[in-house]
């Protein structure tokens, strides 16, 4: 083993999105509510919805691995450790990082990990990924987030606060020893504040019941998202700017130096009021939630994956990722590209 500090790099990007579009308009057939109220307050015009017997978390992310795994110009059998974020995994257990071993093809016995870190899950998986890189224990790590919401969302007038939010995808990253001096993964920040868990949460079916089957039961209800939207808005609103803040300080740049600034696509209005706060001209910052929602772990991904193959991203620029969340938690990782 390598025991010499050393830098990671994204060698590839991919992702995959459903095929089946669900726009605004198609919700006001299963609820009170009309296209301009929900892009009024998220910003958001259509999102993709998984199709039963075709996709499901670990498939969805094995597609989008297998197109970051070509770019890299690499094949499943070179994968030494899987990471993958998710709050919908295909099953209560096992979890997804071994079933997209399963689903990719690789025969040999590496190690496979699940991070439930929600919105902020890929960045966190991102981070931990690059300490494997940078100690020198793994070469190849393969990044994955990749979500099912729109299986567990209540898809009545009385959930629509939180329904009409997310959607459902996948996307993945390859890191790599960097090739090239003083470009890769810069440095990652995280961050937790527990008090505000039950801000944003899915209750059910919990663990911490004599028989949590019959309660999930009894309290169906609470197998349904809830958020408190006004905190959850108020909170992103500061953390978001301090984790890049944060990012840009540790290495020692500014704000106008960044060329790409990738959030979590939570809320359209959330993205805008960062790219105030931060300075940002509208070619600075990458929003893709008008057409996806929110994906939460999946969506820093998409965006990354999006924002390479349009040519937003060149080599050389300084990109940054964000993240704010359910927990509450919240991520920075900054990278020269």
């Amino acid at each position: 083993m390598n025991t010499t500090l050393r830098m990671s790099e994204i060698a590839g990007v991919g992702h995959y999105v459903p095929d089946r579009v669900v726009t605004n308009a198609d919700l006001t057939t299963l609820m009170e509510t009309t296209d301009e109220w929900i892009q009024e307050r998220t910003g958001i015009r259509e999102r993709r919805w998984f199709e039963e017997g075709k996709d499901t978390t670990a498939n969805m992310g094995a597609n989008a691995a297998r197109k970051a795994l070509e770019m890299a110009d690499l094949t499943p059998d070179d994968v030494q450790m899987i990471v993958f974020a998710t709050l919908s995994p295909d099953y209560f257990f096992p979890g997804s990082g071994v079933l997209l071993q399963r689903e990719l093809g690789i025969q040999a016995p590496i190690p496979a990990f699940d991070v439930r870190n929600q919105c902020s899950g890929f960045v966190y998986a991102l981070s931990m990924a690059d300490q494997f890189v940078k100690t020198g224990m793994y070469d190849t790590v393969l990044v994955v987030g990749s979500e099912i919401h729109s299986s567990g969302l209540d898809i009545s007038t009385r959930g629509r606060g939180v329904s009409v939010i997310f959607g459902d995808g996948a996307g993945a990253v390859v890191l790599r020893p960097s090739t090239r001096p003083e470009h890769g993964i810069l440095s990652t920040h995280l961050h937790a504040q527990g008090e505000h868990a039950e801000e944003l949460i899915v209750k059910e079916p919990g663990s911490n019941r004599n028989n949590r089957v019959q309660y999930v039961v009894d309290n169906e209800l609470e197998m349904y998202p809830y958020m408190n939207g006004q905190n959850v808005f108020k909170h992103a609103v500061v953390r978001f700017p301090q984790v890049i803040k944060e990012a840009l300080d540790h290495n020692g740049y500014q704000p106008q130096d960044i060329n790409m600034l990738i959030p979590h696509q939570a809320n359209l209005r959330i993205t805008q009021y960062v790219q105030q706060k931060m300075g940002l001209s509208d070619d600075k910052i990458f929003s893709n939630i008008q057409r996806y929602g929110n994906t939460t772990a999946a969506s820093v991904p998409i965006a990354l994956s999006e924002a390479v193959q349009e040519g937003r991203i060149k080599r050389g620029d300084l990109v940054c990722l964000a993240a704010f969340g359910s927990g509450f938690t919240w991520a920075s990782a900054l990278i020269k590209w």
